[in-house]
């Protein structure tokens, strides 16, 4: 799915039949950090990686900077309050994966009401609250760079993750997931380590190691 000149490139996931999870260490504790390492972990158990994608900003040493749950265990708290860079453009929220659905959930509201998380990533800013876009996102934004994303509809049902193949503005890819795709609630991964790996789009990008990888897993052939 493209916006005026293919700007962004899209994949929908339906969120009820979908095994979407995350992934940060192999068992030995060490990063899987890559596409491929997260492919090989998935064939020892016969499954595939069917879609992945960057999942959230981390520290140098590839730890989550907010909030993870991997298969119902915390492995790093929820980060409340404004801070330096992105992640603390607040509001920012919580992409939170159950067994039927999945949903982008700001932090404060997650904080009031934490719902059980199978799989939870934090990070930020949020792209758009309730419907409306980020109040912090001008119009008139000259900070361009490759984004990519996350958004839910209001049943959970429906994932959608972005990627734009060139740089935008925040306002701009909040009025993507808002006005494009109608989602009420969608949140902002990362920009300068910004990867997917899709197979229909000829995407396995290289590059950067990551942190946080959401990936959806299917059963090998």
């Amino acid at each position: 799915m493209a916006q005026g000149n293919n700007i962004y490139a899209v994949c929908k996931v339906d969120a009820r039949q979908a095994d979407i999870r995350l992934f940060l260490n192999d068992d030995d504790g060490t990063p899987l950090a890559q596409f491929d390492t997260v492919k090989d972990t998935l064939a020892a158990e016969g499954r595939t990686l069917a879609f992945g994608m960057n999942g959230g900003m981390y520290h140098e040493d590839r730890a989550p900077v907010g909030l993870y749950i991997e298969h119902g265990e915390e492995k790093m708290r929820l980060i409340r309050g404004a801070s330096p860079g992105n992640f603390g453009l607040v509001p920012n929220g919580v992409f939170c994966i159950r067994e039927t659905r999945a949903d982008v959930i700001e932090t404060e509201r997650f904080a009031a009401a934490p719902p059980a998380c199978i799989h939870a990533t934090q990070s930020g800013p949020m792209l758009v609250i309730d419907g409306a876009l980020h109040p912090r996102f001008l119009p008139e934004s000259t900070s361009r760079f490759i984004r990519n994303g996350v958004g839910t509809s209001a049943d959970g049902s429906r994932v959608v993750f972005v990627i734009s193949r060139i740089p935008v503005t925040f306002h701009e890819f909040g009025r993507f997931f808002r006005d494009d795709l109608g989602l009420p609630n969608a949140l902002f991964l990362d920009g300068n380590i910004s990867r997917i790996y899709a197979p229909p789009l000829n995407r396995d990008d290289k590059g950067f190691r990551m942190g946080p990888i959401i990936g959806v897993v299917r059963q090998a052939d």
